[in-house]
């Protein structure tokens, strides 16, 4: 109601009339105490505001200082002191990469597969690099190779232990590092918790091969177990959803040895 009074007074006053009757005399004087009393409001509002921005204005630039501080911070804290970080780790895990490599891929595996953990010459190993590099993308990655070096050498609990400790969103690795830790309970004759790990790298990345890959052991492990109805599920998802993988080859030998034992 107000504002139409105020939007009438400045008509009114436009317009150059002037009041006659008393009524009017009353109305223009209402208009203006209520014009007034808007100003004053926003005047005192705008008073309030500057005071409250004086009284406070040491918090707020202290607030937006350490805000700064802390923007700047992450930022130098990445390019001048993470960034080397990640440069030297690298540098440091050549070698001990370079052996796992020649491990999976040659003869004389043990001796390699200790060299790639441990290091020779100088050269830092895999366990080194976790030590010494932890906090860096190449720290992580050693728990990888770590873990399937031992995985290889039959030690199986250091397996589970590095493996756990690595993390990847890889579509590949961190399936393959889930899966492992599958293997590594299967020879403790830990079947429960084999099938755990084979379940869940099943489900970490949906792709061709490790999806096919770990729900068909997730099936074996589950057929062992006397769980056929989990075991018939594995088997027909990888009928359905990964025809041409290498696991749906004979699938259906499996599906009809879990129907055969549920009925």
């Amino acid at each position: 109601m107000r504002r139409k009074n105020i939007q009438y007074m400045a008509t009114y006053k436009k317009r150059g009339h002037k009041p006659k009757t008393k009524a009017d005399k009353l109305e223009a004087l209402e208009q203006e105490s209520t014009t007034a009393e808007v100003f004053n409001t926003l005047d005192e509002g705008a008073s309030k505001t500057e005071e409250w921005v004086i009284k406070n204005q040491k918090y707020i630039f202290i607030i937006v200082a350490v805000v700064a501080a802390l923007v700047l911070g992450y930022l130098g804290y990445s390019k001048f002191i993470q960034e080397p970080k990640e440069s030297e780790a690298l540098n440091d895990m050549f070698q001990a990469q370079q052996y796992f490599d020649q491990a999976v891929n040659g003869t004389a595996k043990d001796s390699l597969y200790n060299l790639s953990l441990n290091g020779s010459e100088g050269k830092f190993g895999m366990l080194d690099i976790i030590n010494n590099h932890g906090s860096t993308k190449a720290g992580n990655l050693a728990n990888y190779y770590a873990g399937m070096a031992y995985l290889n050498l039959k030690d199986y609990q250091n397996a589970i232990s590095y493996l756990s400790d690595f993390k990847s969103s890889d579509d590949a690795l961190g399936p393959i590092a889930k899966g492992a830790i599958g293997d590594a309970f299967v020879q403790l004759e830990q079947p429960n918790d084999a099938l755990d790990y084979y379940v869940q790298a099943s489900k970490m990345k949906t792709n061709d091969f490790t999806t096919p890959m770990y729900l068909y052991k997730a099936g074996i492990i589950a057929l062992q177990l006397g769980e056929n109805k989990k075991a018939l599920e594995y088997f027909k998802r990888i009928k359905e959803d990964f025809s041409t993988s290498t696991e749906a080859t004979n699938i259906d030998v499996f599906i009809g040895k879990a129907e055969a034992a549920i009925n």
